[in-house]
């Protein structure tokens, strides 16, 4: 099997680790062994031909396993669409990786900035949240969308100087210049009406131990966390005539003594006001970046704690053409087997769960058939076998005669034919 696929990946793994998961679970089905097989014995015959020599184990190490990839990371914190190459499918994924437009949906709280921007960091600062409105929150809907530049985050895969900006995060050391502001697209932002409530299950970050604060300590050091430039959209500066497009906006609103108390006295009864909103993006777009932005540009701060990739090109959980790993672990491979066919096939058009349903009931209606032939077999068995009928033909020149015809020839004798 070769080609493209999309799967959910669920919150709470790594996008390595969930691809070596499904991976596993692929090489365990006969058809995908099947595969493995045909392609180690021509890999050895192969190696033969050229050295004449029997390859190792790590000669065949390539093609023993099924070769797979993704279009994109997800942080472990994210679910959502993650696209899938399998086999030659591997070679497509490069148009996955730029170019592409995403949709995503996410979930943040204001009041708190951390070092990775989402819920997995450790809290910088922590700012007032009172002012907020939803009046002002919904221009965030014309200030961002559009060309803007935008500073990703310091945990991040991007290098400086060959090294992961995440690797200097982690070790505390100082970044040999300030990261670099990069252009990104905001298609469309969608700010949802529950926006600024506190009914939520969410408990606010509050700083933890000792190693916590040394990390805080270290980082608080590093350029672009607290004091990036925040960028509108270059629509929207050219809408109000501005020359240029730094956002002309005022610093957070500290919190006061009153406020803290607040805080102290509620402890983890307090919700922060949330944030929750759907955009759809270029590739290279850092939702966590945007999510800091809005904070800053309320006034505020503002941290990740829930983020689903809705759709990344035209694969789409809305559309159901994204397969689950239960589709894969609780179903017959006969079922998945045909769906996942189709899909390597014909692509993003096919309608996962309808085809998943069709094989399940195909599957079904044939091992019915099954165990109906197989319940008449063993009746049959039961009965021992049918008398046997004599399919000898009669003399030339002769009539067999019917069921009961030479009973009744006999009684039609007369005197002179005995």
């Amino acid at each position: 099997m070769n080609g493209i696929f999309a799967i959910e990946k669920p919150s709470g793994i790594s996008s390595s680790q969930f691809l070596l998961k499904l991976q596993n679970v692929l090489m365990s089905s006969s058809v995908f062994s099947k595969e493995i097989q045909r392609a180690t014995a021509e890999r050895m015959q192969q190696f033969q031909r050229e050295t004449g020599k029997v390859p190792s184990k790590r000669k065949l190490r390539k093609v023993s396993k099924v070769k797979m990839g993704h279009g994109g990371t997800l942080d472990p914190l994210a679910s959502g669409v993650l696209v899938i190459g399998v086999g030659t499918g591997t070679k497509k994924l490069g148009q996955y990786l730029s170019g592409t437009v995403k949709v995503y949906e996410s979930e943040a709280l204001f009041g708190v900035s951390t070092t990775s921007g989402d819920v997995e960091g450790e809290i910088l600062s922590m700012h007032a949240v009172d002012h907020l409105t939803m009046a002002e929150l919904k221009t965030m809907e014309q200030k961002l969308v559009g060309t803007l530049k935008q500073t990703p985050p310091i945990f991040a895969a991007l290098k400086m100087n060959g090294k992961p900006l995440h690797q200097y995060a982690r070790e505390g050391l100082p970044l040999p210049r300030a990261i670099e502001p990069r252009q990104v697209e905001i298609h469309s932002l969608q700010i949802f009406p529950d926006s600024l409530n506190t009914d939520h299950g969410y408990q606010l970050l509050r700083p933890t131990t000792k190693e916590s604060e040394e990390t805080v300590s270290g980082l608080s050091h590093q350029k672009n966390l607290l004091t990036d430039t925040l960028y509108f959209s270059k629509q929207y500066c050219d809408s109000q005539g501005w020359e240029t497009e730094n956002a002309q906006v005022e610093p957070p609103f500290t919190l006061n003594d009153e406020q803290i108390h607040a805080l102290i006295e509620k402890g983890d009864e307090y919700r922060a006001p949330l944030l929750h909103f759907k955009a759809k993006v270029s590739s290279g777009t850092y939702i966590r970046s945007l999510i800091s932005d809005i904070g800053k540009a309320m006034r505020s701060s503002s941290y990740m704690v829930k983020l689903i990739r809705c759709q990344q090109q035209d694969w789409a959980l809305d559309k159901q053409n994204v397969f689950k790993m239960e589709d894969f672990t609780e179903n017959d491979e006969a079922v998945w087997t045909e769906v996942l066919e189709k899909v390597l096939e014909k692509g993003s058009a096919v309608n996962v769960g309808e085809e998943m349903v069709k094989a399940q009931e195909k599957v079904s209606g044939l091992q019915q058939e099954l165990n109906v032939q197989a319940q008449r077999d063993s009746a049959a068995d039961v009965s021992g076998p049918e008398p046997a009928v004599s399919d000898e033909a009669p003399a030339a020149g002769t009539k067999r005669p019917l069921e009961g015809e030479e009973e009744e020839n006999h009684s039609r004798l007369g005197p002179n034919d005995v």
